[in-house]
């Protein structure tokens, strides 16, 4: 018979500490993170001199072949969102197209005085 002390299993290090760490890294990315749906189709800005930020919470835009978007309402649909309950309060932010002809920027920009927007911003690029 064996009558020797058993050998002492080495101590493991705790891994409890370590998922403490990734899951603090990995809430920190996702609260740093900024997730934005990417927009219906590519516009190109207008450009301008000024250094100014446009503000809005809704964004409305305009291709350069006159189609609209504004969340996930397209074209005509467009109009009945902005039409709906609260029309005219807050801001709304334009990304037109710069080959957009101006005279159907003329007519949104109208039909949005009719609806009582005044408070409408245009997003450009620097130059």
């Amino acid at each position: 018979m064996d009558f020797s002390l058993p050998r002492a299993r080495k101590a493991s290090e705790p891994a409890l500490p370590m998922i403490n760490v990734v899951f603090l890294l990995l809430i920190f990315f996702l609260m740093s993170a900024q997730i934005a749906a990417p927009p219906p189709f590519d516009v190109t800005p207008p450009e301008a001199s000024s250094d100014g930020a446009a503000e809005g919470e809704r964004v409305l835009y305009i291709a350069r072949d006159g189609q609209l978007a504004l969340a996930q309402a397209r074209d005509e649909a467009v109009w009945d969102t902005l039409g709906g309950p609260g029309a005219g309060e807050g801001g709304l932010t334009l990304a037109v197209d710069g080959g957009l002809p101006a005279a159907t920027l003329a007519r949104v920009l109208a039909r949005l005085g009719a609806l009582g927007y005044d408070d409408l911003h245009l997003v450009t690029r620097a130059e």
